[in-house]
């Protein structure tokens, strides 16, 4: 099933995650999700379709490209090696965006000090 996801749904499942705060620190444009300060997904605002940027495995963001095409490009303004861009409009299904919103958050939690993860775990 094909799904058109807003920003309303992309935030609010990020934000549904352990740890997670939302700033502005590039502009009023740009949202972006952290998890214990370090970033796993940023959104464009002013984006139509909407665009996000997700962290993701090296070996994985070829895969996806090569597979998704004009809808999954190497991330804008980002590490093109870590980062994917994911144009929202329709195309991808809805489970694969939440699996690749999950699949950046653990990237990000993994990379996290020991001190980091046991934070984060202690969290309610």
């Amino acid at each position: 099933m094909y799904y058109f996801m807003d920003i309303e749904t992309f935030r609010n499942y990020c934000l549904s995650k352990k740890g997670v705060t939302e700033e502005l620190p590039f502009g009023p444009d740009t949202l972006v999700f952290k998890v214990m300060g370090k970033m796993f997904a940023l959104a464009g605002l002013d984006e139509v379709p909407l665009t996000v940027n997700l962290k993701c495995d090296p070996d994985h963001t070829l895969e996806l490209r090569e597979t998704y095409g004009s809808h999954i490009l190497p991330g804008y303004h980002m590490n093109k090696k870590h980062w994917n861009s994911l144009i929202l409009d329709g195309y991808l299904e809805k489970t694969l965006v939440l699996e690749l919103i999950d699949h950046s958050y653990d990237l990000v939690v993994q990379s996290l000090t020991k001190k980091l993860q046991q934070e984060l775990q202690n969290l309610q």
